[in-house]
């Protein structure tokens, strides 16, 4: 049987050994029933306490309070930012949209579909940090705040926002796909976060939001109505038929978080192959990143060759020895490791090890 490698993919990402095995378990006959999940109603009783159990373990991972509605949908992170604004810009038709990296731009594109964006600031290229918030041009009139705490594509990660640079009255919206479970939230301090499932959560396939109630109701007449974020919580998540194996997946995962120690557990993990990984790349030999310190992410760690020409050979070493996805995004170039709640820390140790071997055989 050929072994597991070592996946630091982006995402589709790494899910968890154990909960795949505990899905193959149950793939025929859940618990009992007679039907894998794939092929229960999804307004059947077993379907419903699967979905059910998602939400109230969700909920006490993040704390998320009964003033919240939690959705899980479909769509994906790019699908949610045109159902972001389609639910939130309501009468105002104009938001404050933070650009920090690749995908912040690509919500602001979108969203100009729908209303009027002001940019409330833009980092410059490439790429490598947060604009200071006093050079901030935000609108006390705008609808929300949007920005992505954290950029796959650039390594950048927003570890502590500036919350008293945002005016008073105007709810923070948060794309947090690529980093939402891995360390604890403040929920209380937004009014809407979302991201696809397929970094920290599940299968491509789902997409999760939490929106503050007082928000809900002010869906443009466009807003298709599986997507009305009103619709969905008044019917739990089942306006339409849900990405029913995606919630169940889901839900292993947030189980085997709780069971790891929560979310504080997790961070501590995630801070410790961040740093060994950080470490390589900052002691000055063949390899190197280029995000400001302050905002280097935990998830994705994006690196790059001084020679690269090194590139291909540096991969194809990689995968010999059962690391894949290391290449970083196309738009950008070099290598990216994105060592997200699932990955092991022996695996980041594999690759740290590696890197040290490529040093010494290169260099």
């Amino acid at each position: 049987m050929t072994p597991r490698a070592y996946n630091f993919s982006a995402g589709p990402a790494a899910l968890p050994l154990e909960v795949l095995e505990q899905a193959a378990r149950e793939m025929t006959n859940w618990r009992g029933s007679g039907m894998s999940v794939m092929e229960m109603s999804h307004r059947g009783p077993e379907f419903i306490s699967i979905a059910a159990q998602a939400e109230a373990d969700l909920r006490e991972l993040l704390s998320v309070p009964s003033d919240y509605a939690v959705l899980f949908l479909q769509g994906g992170g790019l699908g949610e930012n045109a159902i972001v604004p389609l639910n939130l810009m309501g009468e105002k038709a104009r938001a404050d949209y933070l650009i920090t990296g690749s995908w912040s731009a690509k919500s602001v594109e979108e969203a100009r579909r729908f209303g009027e964006v002001n940019v409330v600031a833009e980092a410059s290229k490439p790429y490598c940090g947060m604009p200071a918030p006093e050079h901030w041009r935000t609108n006390s009139q705008a609808a929300y705040f949007h920005l992505c705490t954290n950029e796959t594509i650039d390594g950048v990660e927003i570890h502590e926002l500036p919350f008293e640079a945002v005016p008073s009255g105007v709810p923070i919206v948060a794309d947090v796909s690529s980093h939402i479970l891995s360390r604890p939230l403040d929920i209380n301090r937004y009014g809407c976060i979302y991201g696809g499932a397929q970094k920290n959560i599940g299968p491509a396939g789902l997409t999760l939001a939490i929106v503050r109630r007082d928000l809900l109701g002010r869906a443009h007449a466009m807003c298709p109505s599986v997507f009305n974020y009103q619709l969905l919580d008044q019917s739990g998540s089942m306006y339409n038929t849900p990405p029913t194996y995606g919630i169940y997946i889901a839900g292993l995962v947030f189980q085997w978080l709780k069971r790891q120690g929560g979310l504080a557990a997790i961070e501590a993990m995630n801070v410790a192959k961040a740093q060994a990984l950080y470490d390589v790349l900052d002691r000055g030999g063949l390899f190197y990143n280029r995000v400001d310190p302050a905002y280097r992410s935990r998830m994705n760690v994006t690196f790059f060759l001084r020679d690269e020409g090194l590139n291909q050979a540096f991969l194809d070493g990689a995968k010999a020895q059962g690391m894949v996805q290391l290449k970083g995004h196309r738009s950008v170039g070099g290598m990216r490791a994105s060592i997200y709640n699932a990955v092991p820390l022996q695996a980041v140790q594999t690759l740290v090890s590696y890197m040290n071997e490529f040093e010494r055989t290169h260099g």
